[in-house]
């Protein structure tokens, strides 16, 4: 047995062997030994983004980890599932590093992890593109993953599909991406059923806007809703008739949503697949899981570019 493959079972092990009360309290002790320094950095962070829960040493709040307790208790085994899809090691010891870092605070682990060599989404061993791509780009924001794709892959494309919800954003994605050919843009959210929702938007960053249900339940810490503004919501499978080649999804939350809404073309067309899988715990392990309900013959990666003391920035690759 390889070294990735033994930390990771013993990892595994380990949690397979404890309740989620000791799982817990493992984990209060590990965030209790790192430096002052750091706790205020996760604790703005995770103010700032409010997708997995509060933590506030200061006030007691320690959600975020009550929330990862619960999903290392209740999902070793879809863990240990993912491991073992996981295509190369350079993924399977990106999958141990997360988990290694919400159960330890690890951060050498996640740091050793960290992408460095390939722009996001685009790791060039693993996504092969040609000339007749057509692509949805969910989550457009200002044309950064188009620019990206472009200084990757050159003029090698046949149609873009740009998805954006925020109007300001929207107006600055048309700008940036100006004079390029074959780029459709679509203000619309991207979800499972076609309808309307609101706009949630938030304070530390327009990239993590995102989209609301009317009943006004985002009352997150930093997050407003604009309930005079409608966003209309479709799905892919029925905004977009021709095959895809290419989803990538990065859209705050609804990128299950907006899979399940895009079943007829994974299972028909087989689109590589660039999927943002932080934006809740489950996403790591359910959205390959999804994929591998919807179609056959996928295989995954994972790559992450975030921060090594609190992991974001993770994409799933299936291709």
């Amino acid at each position: 047995m390889n070294i990735i493959d033994r930390e990771f079972h013993q990892l595994t092990g380990e949690l397979r062997r404890l309740s989620e009360k000791e799982i817990y309290h493992r984990m209060r002790n590990a965030f209790d030994l790192i430096p002052a320094s750091t706790k205020r950095s996760c604790a703005d962070f995770f103010a700032s983004y409010n997708y997995w829960g509060k933590l506030d040493a200061d006030n007691d709040i320690y959600e975020e980890i009550e929330m990862k307790a619960e999903t290392l208790h209740d999902h070793t085994d879809d863990f240990i599932w993912l491991y073992g899809r996981l295509a190369d090691f350079r993924s399977k010891k990106t999958l141990y590093a997360i988990l290694n870092n919400w159960y330890r605070y690890d951060l050498t682990s996640t740091t050793q992890a960290r992408e460095y060599m390939f722009d996001d989404y685009f790791d060039l061993d693993i996504v092969k593109c040609g000339k007749n791509e057509v692509i949805a780009d969910l989550g457009a924001f200002t044309g950064d993953t188009v620019l990206s794709y472009i200084n990757n892959y050159g003029d090698n494309y046949r149609k873009i599909y740009c998805y954006e919800i925020t109007p300001d954003v929207f107006e600055m994605l048309k700008t940036n991406l100006k004079g390029l050919r074959d780029i459709h843009f679509r203000m619309k959210g991207i979800g499972d059923r076609p309808g309307k929702m609101s706009l949630s938007t938030n304070d530390a960053s327009s990239s993590a806007n995102r989209l609301a249900s009317a009943a006004g339940t985002d009352e997150d810490q930093g997050s407003h809703c604009d309930f005079d503004t409608d966003i209309i919501v479709t799905t892919l499978d029925e905004d977009i008739s021709e095959p895809l080649t290419l989803i990538k999804a990065d859209i705050e939350g609804f990128e299950q949503k907006a899979l399940l809404g895009a079943r007829r073309h994974i299972a028909e067309d087989h689109p590589k697949l660039l999927i943002s899988v932080y934006h809740s715990n489950e996403d790591l392990w359910k959205i390959p899981k999804m994929i591998d309900e919807m179609a056959e013959g996928y295989d995954f990666y994972l790559r992450f570019k975030g921060s090594p003391i609190y992991p974001t920035e993770i994409t799933l690759i299936a291709v």
